[in-house]
C-alpha cells in the first residue's frame, strides 16, 4: 500500500467567505464547536494513488453515496488540537507531532490508511494560515481543529474499505463550560461501560463516543455534569470520564491517573500534564485506583483534589462523585490549588507566557 504524501497543499479560496463584520460578531462569545471557519483540508487516498490530492477548500456540505462503507461499518478516526495566539501576536500549535502519531495509531487500530505525519501537520498549518483571523481575541479564545478520516470505499462487503478521505475543519471556540471555570460533578456508571481489554478504547473513534453517549445522558437525568466509567472485566477500576482522562491528588503531594493499559484514550493533555507536575516536584503514580478507593481516600482525607483533562476543556475539577444513591466531595468541593497550579502551567506555555521548556509549541508564523 502505497502512503507517499503530496508536497503541499493546494488553496482554493473561499469565493463568498464571511464578512469580517459578520466574523467579530460570531466571535464575541462563539461558545464551543458552533462556530465554524471559511475553509477545510481535504486529501485522498486509494491503494492505487496512495494520498494525493491535498488541498484547501471552502467549507461546505459533503456529498455521499448511501452505500459508502463508513455509514456501515464505522471506519472512522478524529483528533483534536487547538491553535492559539501567543502573547508575542504570532500563532502556534501545541504538540501537532503527537496527535499525528495517534491519528496514525487509531487508523491502524481501525485497519485504515496511515496518514504521514507531514501531511497530517502540513494540513493544519495550511488549515490555520488560511483563516487565521477566525481566532477569538478573547481571554481563553483558541481556533479548534478537528482533522477526522472516513472510510469513502462504495461497498458493502465486510472488508477495510479501499479508499479514504481525511479532511480537518476549525472551530472559533470560547470557554468549554458555561460561566467559565468551576468544579463538576459525575456519576459513576456502574451499568455501562466505555471500553473492554482488545477492544478500541486506546483508538480515537467516534464508537468509543458512541458508546459513552447513553451513560452520559444518565449523568445528567441525575443532576451530573459528566460520566465516569470503570473497567469492563471487574467493574471497579476508574478509568475515564466520557471524554476526559482523569487524575487525582492526595495530601502528601502524590498525582496519581490510571495506566495506558489499551482501554483509555493517550490523551496529549494528560501525558503534558504527567511532565509539568514532575518538573515541579510532584510525585506522579501512573497506577490502578479503584472507585471504593477513591470514595474512602476521599471522605478520609487522604484524597484532596480530582480533575480531568482534555483538550477541549483542557483542566476542570471534579468536585462531587455521585455512585447510585450515594455520593462523596472531594476536598472543599471547589478548585484546588494543584489543579488550578497545573491548569495555568500548561496554559502558559499553550499561550506563550512561560517558558517552553519541552519545545511543544509548533509556530505557524
Amino acid at each position: 500500500m502505497s502512503t507517499d504524501a503530496p508536497a503541499s497543499f493546494r488553496h482554493q479560496p473561499h469565493p463568498t467567505p464571511v464578512a469580517a463584520a459578520e466574523r467579530a460578531e460570531r466571535l464575541i462569545d462563539p461558545g464551543f464547536g458552533q462556530v465554524f471557519t471559511d475553509h477545510m483540508a481535504m486529501v485522498d487516498f486509494t491503494d492505487e494513488a496512495g494520498w494525493h490530492d491535498a488541498r484547501i477548500v471552502a467549507r461546505a456540505p459533503l456529498t455521499m453515496d448511501p452505500a459508502s462503507s463508513v455509514l456501515h461499518y464505522a471506519q472512522e478516526i478524529f483528533e483534536g488540537l487547538k491553535a492559539y495566539r501567543l502573547a508575542d501576536g504570532g500563532t502556534a500549535l501545541f504538540r501537532p507531532q503527537a496527535n499525528a502519531t495517534r491519528f496514525r495509531n487509531s487508523a491502524r487500530r481501525m485497519a485504515m490508511a496511515e496518514l504521514p505525519e507531514e501531511l497530517f501537520v502540513g494540513s493544519i498549518e495550511a488549515l490555520v494560515r488560511a483563516d487565521a483571523a477566525w481566532i477569538p481575541e478573547s481571554e481563553g479564545g483558541a481556533l479548534y481543529l478537528r482533522p477526522f478520516m472516513i472510510a469513502s470505499e462504495v461497498f458493502l462487503g465486510v472488508k477495510p474499505s479501499a479508499r479514504y478521505t481525511y479532511m480537518a475543519i476549525a472551530s472559533s471556540v470560547g470557554a468549554y463550560w458555561k460561566g467559565g471555570a468551576r468544579a463538576i460533578s459525575i456519576w459513576v456508571s456502574r451499568e455501562h461501560t466505555r471500553a473492554a481489554p482488545g477492544g478500541t478504547g486506546a483508538a480515537k473513534c467516534g464508537g468509543n463516543y458512541a458508546a459513552s453517549l447513553l451513560a452520559q445522558s444518565e449523568a445528567i437525568r441525575q443532576g451530573c455534569d459528566q460520566v465516569v466509567f470503570l473497567d469492563a472485566a471487574e467493574r471497579r477500576w476508574v478509568e475515564e470520564l466520557g471524554g476526559m482522562n482523569v487524575f487525582f491528588v492526595f495530601a502528601d503531594g502524590t498525582l496519581r491517573t490510571p495506566p495506558l493499559t489499551g482501554t483509555i484514550l493517550p490523551g496529549i493533555t494528560r501525558d503534558s500534564l504527567l511532565t509539568i507536575a514532575r518538573a515541579q516536584g510532584l510525585r506522579v503514580e501512573e497506577v490502578p485506583y479503584s472507585i471504593d478507593q477513591w470514595r474512602s481516600d476521599a471522605e478520609s482525607g487522604v484524597l484532596t483534589e480530582a480533575f480531568a483533562c482534555g483538550t477541549a476543556a483542557v483542566v476542570t475539577a471534579i468536585g462531587r462523585v455521585a455512585d447510585g444513591d450515594a455520593g462523596f466531595a472531594i476536598g472543599s468541593g471547589g478548585i484546588g490549588q494543584i489543579t488550578r497550579a497545573l491548569h495555568d502551567s500548561l496554559v502558559s506555555i499553550q499561550r506563550g507566557t512561560a517558558p517552553d521548556r519541552q519545545g511543544w509549541l509548533h509556530r505557524i508564523d
